[in-house]
């Protein structure tokens, strides 16, 4: 599923390709991206 927001179809395939190398539903995808993207921005030095 596509969160409901404006994001390019560009980004959405990327993500649904990770999706599916990963053997996981769109979804988890989605929320493991979101998650990491989040650890990222509130902890920019832990890279």
């Amino acid at each position: 599923m596509r969160p409901n927001i404006n994001i390019s179809h560009t980004l959405n395939g990327r993500v649904k390709d990770y999706a599916e190398q990963q053997d996981m539903s769109l979804e988890e995808a989605y929320q493991e991206i979101i998650q990491a993207g989040l650890e990222a921005v509130e902890h920019p030095d832990e890279s």
